[in-house]
């Protein structure tokens, strides 16, 4: 279900900006910053503030249209129907490579039944080094 109708049906009104941000996320294969998006949106409709793009990303994100994801100082935004997926990015060369979701089944599983928590994995981003960047380190 798109972003916009999951809108509708919440009762939510679909301003031009808020178009825009949807727009933003779900015209590009990339994971975008909230500055990257607050950028696109004010090339496109210059005095847009920018907590008004910070309030509709946290809407898109109750709603279940988004996924945000913490990377470094920085929060990421992808749109939802990618998927769940995680990501492994390195701290060396800056690569990132998709891995899939049930990578982290195992340590999902460990964590309720040692600690009784139900953790969420839903887009996680780790850092690291590439195989590559591994075999340059020496």
């Amino acid at each position: 279900m798109s972003c916009m109708v999951m809108f509708k049906e919440k009762g939510l009104k679909l301003t031009p900006q808020r178009r825009l941000i949807v727009n933003a996320i779900h015209g590009t294969e990339a994971h975008l910053t909230a500055e990257e998006i607050i950028g696109y949106v004010q090339t496109r409709m210059p005095g847009v503030n920018k907590s008004t793009v910070y309030r509709t990303l946290q809407l898109l994100e109750e709603a279940g249209c988004v996924y945000k994801s913490e990377l470094g100082d920085q929060s990421i935004y992808h749109h939802a129907e990618e998927g769940h997926h995680h990501h492994l990015v390195c701290s060396r060369c800056g690569r990132t490579v998709d891995c899939a979701e049930d990578v982290f089944l195992p340590i999902e599983r460990a964590v309720r039944d040692k600690y009784g928590f139900q953790a969420g994995f839903k887009h996680m981003v780790m850092s690291g080094l590439c195989k590559e960047c591994r075999g340059k380190a020496g």
